[in-house]
């Protein structure tokens, strides 16, 4: 037998990254030959793909090893970059589902004729991989991304894992909190020296409410009324849950509820919300409101699940619109637009035409399966586009109050929530919910139901989002607070099933201390008045076609921030 001759120390950091994509790629190959054997044994499959997994490691080890013991920026980068690479493989043949049933069936067959060594191979293959058979059933790995965190703790049965997902989810990002302090200090110095009392103050001087006083006054008004039903709200779901009823099972008993009281089971809904009926219909219902049509824009993008398409109005090219819509590895959570160009005239008299994103984390879509969403993810679509056309619509001519630029941030979601009313529109529904299979509409009694159900938990639901304004709003009205002493006395006034102590939610509320709503957090609330009007106006005249709909149209996403 001969020898395979030892390795030489030899990395190329320049070219690191490539190698590394290139064995990768390889591996992937390999791994579908492998699963494409019909009488898979030891020999023929475990052996070849544990191999693979020993050249991956003589290739990686090197770069960790330089990276542990004379690193430099360059290793330092291609180490962080070489990371995702290796997580996202090693997730992928983590989770494959057709590698364990393979490992499994070559068990069944052949361990007894194997020796202590490979039946121990075999083992840990069963033990480590994604998917494993407990108590009969099969269990997969969840993440905290968005689709993966939310489906257990909508379904999820067992209450120790819910509370482990919940706990990791809460306590994610423990450094932020310093960052949190450095930031309400930078942002108070900068108001103060401006003139102004407090960043609350300053943050209002360019909004709609007059002043602090004002807004705290509406978010307590709100929060009064809407406590006594809420209060409702939570007794209906301690008498079907644990007596000692947490915030980990809410998610879960709320499922069970609204299936009980509203026959509304969100997985029933999904194979009628496959997403790229979704987004055609989207267009299709916007077209008939606005006019406006969509075409497919060939572009080279950053992801091959993102798309681009044109926005054309009477015929005229007025905008490009990015989609980016499913969750991935190297995605940050949520969802968002972003704005990238302004409808403007440069120096010269030249028109530049706007153009925006919008981000999303849908479920993934693969080769076998479609990315089937839930309504809840249907909301979300309307409402980001309601960002995205209030930018790519305007006509404004002057750069910094054109589309989204300028807008009073407690007037720029009224947009958005304008047009997420109309994802339960009967009329609106029909246009794409559609059987991703048989094509069947979504029937009349569904719809109804859906429509029925938007309003399940609305109260509790109105608490939460008070939490989060009154919270972001007083922050910003303290001199250097302690942040989680301000958040447990907002808590005490808003919140009915308090929350674990290990709860640090304040490390990731992107929305004020990452996104735009410093001391504008209440603006979604604010902005509901004024998408209510507008809605139920266009409503009444018809959905389609209406006359409130052009005035829509050219008033309020014409003129951008410009008035």
């Amino acid at each position: 037998m001969g020898k395979t001759p030892f390795l030489t120390f030899d990395i190329h950091l320049d070219t690191f990254i490539d190698t590394l994509s290139a064995r990768l790629d390889e591996n992937r190959e390999k791994l579908q030959e492998l699963l494409a054997i019909k009488e898979k044994s030891y020999a023929g499959f475990i052996k070849p793909f544990e191999m693979m997994d020993e050249r991956l490691d003589q290739l990686f080890t090197p770069l960790a090893h330089i990276n542990a013991v004379k690193n430099s920026e360059l290793s330092q980068k291609v180490y962080a970059d070489a990371l995702p690479l290796i997580t996202e493989y090693s997730t992928e043949v983590g989770q494959n589902l057709e590698i364990y049933k393979a490992i499994k069936e070559i068990k069944e067959r052949e361990y007894s004729e194997l020796n202590g060594e490979q039946r121990r191979v075999i083992d840990l293959n069963i033990l480590h991989l994604a998917a494993f058979e407990a108590n009969g059933k099969t269990a997969y790995k969840f993440t905290l991304q968005m689709p993966s965190y939310i489906a257990y703790m909508t379904y999820g049965p067992s209450r120790e894992i819910r509370e482990e997902l919940y706990k990791a989810y809460t306590t994610r990002a423990p450094e932020n909190a310093a960052i949190i302090d450095e930031l309400l200090e930078l942002r108070e110095e900068a108001a103060l020296l401006l003139g102004f009392e407090n960043y609350a103050a300053y943050s209002l001087a360019s909004k709609m409410a007059q002043d602090t006083r004002t807004v705290i006054g509406f978010l307590e008004e709100l929060a009064s009324a809407s406590m006594p039903q809420a209060k409702n709200e939570l007794d209906e779901l301690r008498a079907i849950g644990p007596d000692d009823l947490m915030s980990y099972d809410t998610a879960y008993y709320s499922e069970i509820l609204k299936k009980e009281q509203y026959e509304i089971d969100e997985e029933e809904y999904r194979p009628y919300f496959e997403q790229n009926s979704v987004v055609e219909g989207m267009f299709e219902f916007l077209h008939h409101i606005f006019g406006i049509s969509f075409r497919p824009a060939e572009e080279s993008l950053w992801d091959e699940k993102a798309s681009a398409y044109d926005l054309y109005v009477d015929e005229h090219l007025r905008a490009r619109l990015y989609f980016d819509l499913e969750a991935r590895k190297d995605k940050r959570g949520g969802a968002w637009m972003h704005n990238w160009q302004s409808h403007c005239t440069d120096e010269k008299g030249m028109e530049q035409l706007a153009s925006a994103f919008v981000v999303c984390n849908f479920p993934p879509s693969s080769e076998t399966s479609p990315s089937l969403l839930r309504h809840d993810d249907v909301v979300t679509l309307f409402h980001e586009m309601g960002h995205a056309l209030h930018h790519l619509l305007s006509k404004v001519n002057e750069n910094g109050v054109s589309g989204v630029n300028g807008v009073e941030w407690d007037a720029v979601e009224f947009p958005s929530q304008f047009l997420e009313n109309f994802a339960y529109e009967p009329q609106v529904l029909r246009l794409f919910a559609k059987h991703h299979e048989s094509g069947e509409i979504l029937g009349e009694t569904m719809i109804e139901r859906l429509v029925r159900a938007k309003n399940f938990q609305s109260a509790l639901s109105m608490l939460r989002q008070l939490e989060f304004a009154l919270f972001d709003f007083k922050l910003h009205m303290s001199h250097r607070p302690d942040v989680q002493k301000l958040l447990d006395e907002v808590r005490s006034e808003t919140t009915l099933l308090k929350p674990p102590a290990y709860n640090k939610f304040q490390n990731g509320f992107a929305h004020i201390f990452a996104g735009g709503y410093a001391a504008g957090y209440y603006s979604y609330k604010w902005a509901e008045v004024l998408s209510a009007d507008a809605f139920f106006a266009i409503v009444d005249q018809g959905v389609f076609d209406t006359q409130i709909g052009k005035d829509y149209l050219n008033i309020i996403l014409g003129r951008g921030g410009s008035a």
